[in-house]
């Protein structure tokens, strides 16, 4: 019988991605132009081997173990603080890479801020990191309402982002993920996932319409007299790789789209440069459900950090969550 192990395709799939891409970190697109990256690469921008991932894999599993211990904000939060304090769930007991927003959210809960309150709300803290760390959650929501799906990506996002506008694409992604998790083609899975995401946003007042507006490409929505390009129309020219968590989600998606299997959508996400790492980890991790880890070529698993725990981890995800 194979082994249906879905969150082991999700982690794989965002650790790998996410290791492509820290050797080439903050370099711009044009200097990839002459060398992309085809395959792991050691040391470059954080001098660190081989198949060395960074705070988006770290922080990822750090979830997945919360999760598979039960829902509890808390407990999550304690994972953070000692990853940044000791280095827990690292590739090699360092912590080489942390965003600005990040580590001060983690320093709120170091000192006492409830999880709920300890990311920053203001419009200038939308940078991706909770969108990089967002996706285990998808085992955990996948079966409930919409509305619940909706609160509880909100309190995960919080613990680091807690502004609309990072509540909301982690939102978008994540319906993006339930949508090829039940087995749709990319296609598919994009058009149910902008339907199904527009008919919520709309729904709910409290949610300006001008942050709807704001992801505008990815749900097609007309703004005015303004016609609105769909995403998958879009040159790579036109595609923004930076930290900002907009930029990140429509390059993810555009890779997701504009590529036939795993390699070639993470290399696309990693090979548009500047935020590589975290492209590639939220790439990959959509990559992952879609093509299965069977199409991660075996040579960048060889050389992956922590392989085993990380499928050790996955399996206890699994059982926790479809026993």
């Amino acid at each position: 019988m194979a082994d249906e192990n879905k969150v082991k395709d999700v982690l794989l799939g965002v650790v790998v991605g996410d290791a492509l891409g820290v050797p080439v970190e903050f370099i711009p697109r044009k200097g990839l132009q002459n060398e992309p990256v085809t395959g792991m690469r050691a040391y470059g921008t954080h001098r660190q081997p081989a198949g060395t991932w960074s705070d988006d894999s770290s922080l990822t599993f750090c979830l997945a173990e919360m999760l598979c211990n039960g829902y509890d904000l808390q407990a999550l939060a304690e994972r953070f603080v000692d990853w940044k304090e000791a280095a827990y769930w690292t590739a090699h007991g360092e912590v080489f890479d942390i965003g600005i927003a990040t580590s001060a959210a983690i320093y709120s809960l170091q000192k006492g801020v409830p999880p709920l309150q300890a990311g920053g709300d203001d419009e200038h803290s939308n940078g991706n990191g909770s969108l990089m760390r967002i996706l285990p959650l998808l085992f955990y929501i996948k079966d409930r309402p919409v509305e619940e799906r909706y609160r509880i990506i909100g309190e995960v996002s919080s613990l680091t982002h807690r502004h609309v506008r990072s509540v909301n694409a982690c939102f978008i992604y994540l319906e993006m993920a339930r949508q090829l998790l039940l087995g749709k083609d990319k296609w598919e899975a994009y058009r149910n996932m902008a339907r199904d995401v527009n008919t919520f946003l709309h729904a709910h007042p409290v949610r300006s319409q001008r942050e709807i507006d704001i992801f505008h490409r990815i749900l097609e929505n007309p703004i005015g007299d303004y016609v609105i390009r769909p995403l998958y129309d879009f040159e790579e020219e036109e595609m923004y790789s930076t930290g900002y968590v907009l930029h990140t989600l429509e390059a993810s998606l555009w890779c997701l789209l504009h590529t036939d299997n795993y390699a070639d959508a993470v290399l696309k996400a990693v090979n548009l440069g500047h935020d590589t790492d975290t492209t590639g980890a939220v790439t990959g991790g959509l990559a992952g459900i879609l093509y299965g880890r069977e199409s991660i070529p075996e040579a960048w698993l060889q050389v992956l950090a922590r392989r085993t725990d990380i499928e050790q981890l996955a399996d206890r995800l699994y059982h926790k969550m479809y026993s």
